[in-house]
Formats: structure tokens, sequence, C-alpha cells
């Protein structure tokens, strides 16, 4: 009944995260439902938050568990977290744990957080974890995909297709700090052009099927992988400490539009292309 209650999302790599820190220690789980979402995400967009934390509390009878009345939330849940509401609403105590889950132990026997538990760090080997997340989520759509492009365009944009996808969920996270500008958005349009140009040589070097047909095979190519590529590292903003929700909205303002624009555009000249050969053919 004094075991301590710790608050997490129902997203596995937080919450496996939590229960491995806990192996030696006995606790309640609260596990908010954040859609699948990890904790930072999810307190920015308000899936991790007050009403899903007090509900939580109401609908598990955590007040009949336990004598105490306090709840741990981990710190980057703060943003979602109104303590004070959360206190007047269910009678529990907010308390911010350590940014990181295994230093839960060494926390819990001053229940202090040092500075080191405070500091946020984003290294390259957490950012490679997230990255295969994000690649087994993408890994269905990215194979129809594929296989549809085959069977449509031929072997080299069904690659094209899987080396966008591959730029965006591995390549980025990999390269992050590396990548110019400090947009999301901006650094995948970047590393889109970047592994677009063997294919755009590849179109310019190999497609004479009618006038210009070389040109507008080395455009293709330029005009649809970026925009991928940018889509999928501005979905990654949700995965890192890096960025707000002010700036992910702002991102989305300036930039959704741009990469619409561009997969547009390389979906009608593909398509023209298609139609030109088709008719020349016949």
């Amino acid at each position: 009944a004094e075991s301590p209650v710790f608050a997490s999302a129902n997203y596995t790599l937080s919450f496996d995260a939590l229960r491995g820190s806990l192996a030696d220690l006995d606790g309640y789980i609260l596990v908010l439902d954040t859609k699948g979402i990890n904790v930072w995400c999810a307190a920015g967009k308000g899936t991790f938050g007050t009403d899903e934390l007090v509900n939580r509390i109401s609908c598990t009878g955590l007040a009949s568990v336990v004598r105490h009345r306090t709840v741990i939330v981990p710190q980057l849940g703060a943003p979602g977290i109104s303590a004070h509401q959360v206190l007047r609403r269910s009678g529990f105590r907010v308390e911010y744990g350590p940014v990181r889950a295994r230093d839960l132990p060494e926390y819990l026997k001053t229940r202090k957080a040092t500075t080191d538990m405070r500091r946020v760090r984003f290294p390259f080997v957490d950012r490679v974890v997230l990255a295969l997340v994000e690649l087994v989520h993408a890994a269905v759509p990215t194979l129809i995909a594929a296989i549809l492009l085959y069977f449509l365009a031929g072997p080299v944009a069904s690659l094209a297709a899987v080396t966008a996808v591959l730029a965006g969920t591995v390549l980025f996270p990999a390269l992050l700090p590396f990548l110019p500008t400090r947009d999301f958005s901006t650094k995948g349009l970047i590393l889109g052009v970047l592994v677009a140009l063997p294919f755009a040589v590849y179109g310019a070097t190999q497609f004479h099927l009618f006038p210009f047909a070389h040109v507008v095979a080395g455009i293709i190519p330029l005009l649809l992988m970026p925009p991928v590529v940018a889509y999928l590292a501005l979905n990654f903003t949700g995965c890192t400490p890096h960025t707000s929700r002010t700036g992910v909205k702002q991102e989305i303002f300036r930039y959704v539009r741009v990469m619409v624009a561009m997969a547009g555009c390389g979906i009608f000249l593909a398509i023209l292309s298609a139609i030109v050969w088709f008719v020349g053919v016949a």
C-alpha cells in the first residue's frame, strides 16, 4: 500500500524501459492511454496530459490501492501535466521523476533528482533505437508501395521508394546533429535531395523514349523523394526532445504545403510521362 506509483505511456519502449528499471523494486505502474505514442510526444499533443492522468487515477481506483497520494511522472511528461489541477481533481500530488527510467532506483533513495538526472540527452544509440521503431511502423506501407511501383514503373522506381523511406526513418535520425538548418523539414529536404541524386542521374542518362524524356526522368526523383524524406523527418519531431510544440506547428504550417506541391508536381510529371510513352508506343 506504500509502494510508489509511476505514470507511463502505452508506448512499448517507454513502458519496457520503466518496467525494466523497476525489476528489483515494488511499485505500481499507471499506464496512460497515449494512443501508442511516447511520453514526450504525447505530452506535447495532450494525450499524456492532465485529463488522462486524472481519468486513470479514477478508473483504476488508485486511491483504494495505495495509502499515499503521490504519482511519479517522468520529467518529459511535464509539458502535458498541470500538477495543481491533478491535485485538485484527484487528490494526488504529482512528483516529477528523472528524465531516464534507469535513474529511478537512485532517485527513490532520496526522492531528489541530481542535475545529471534532469539533463536531457539524445545520443546516437537512442536515435537509432527510435529509428528502428519508426522503420517497423513504415514497413508494411513501404512494402506495398514498392511492389506497386515495381509493376507500374519498374525496379528502379521501387528501389527509389524504399531508399526514400530508409533515408527518412533510419539515415535521418543517425545524421540529425550533422544536417544543416534547424528545422527538421528542411533537414529532411536536404537529405532527400542527396539520396535522390543517384536516381536523378540514372533517369537523365537512361531514358530517351521521347524528346526531353531524360530531363523529365531526372527531375521526377528530385520532386518525389525529398518530400517523402522530409515528411518522415517532420514525423520524427515527436521522438526527440530537440523540438517544441510551437516549433512543430510552425514547421507544419511552413513546409507541409511545400511537400505536397513537390510531390504533386512529381506525380503529375510521372503520369504525363507514362501517357506520352504509352501513346508513342501505341
